[in-house]
């Protein structure tokens, strides 16, 4: 018998903490390396750090999401981390 949808959604609401919970440990480590770049008057914006990001999910995603989605879902999750990294130095300025 297959387990129906509530037992489906109780899954995905666990793996939502669970990547909520990762996506803020990211976010920590972004603030951490934007203070690095701060102090070392480093741009925020690298995009050879971005492409070696998107070439390393890529070659590492197994699927079902595309290579096309998971760019999009990461491109937008380097966007938060960029927005706190300069939230994070903008009362200094």
């Amino acid at each position: 018998m297959m387990p129906d949808i509530d037992h489906w959604r109780e899954r995905i609401d666990e793996v939502d903490l669970q990547l909520l919970q990762l996506l803020n440990q990211r976010a920590h480590y972004a603030l951490e390396i934007g203070e690095i770049k701060h102090q070392q008057n480093l741009p925020i914006y690298m995009p050879e750090r971005e492409k070696r990001i998107y070439a390393n999910l890529e070659r590492s995603n197994r699927g079902p999401l595309s290579n096309a989605a998971v760019r999009r879902l990461f491109e937008r999750i380097i966007d938060e981390s960029r927005r706190l990294e300069k939230e994070a130095h903008a009362t200094e300025e």
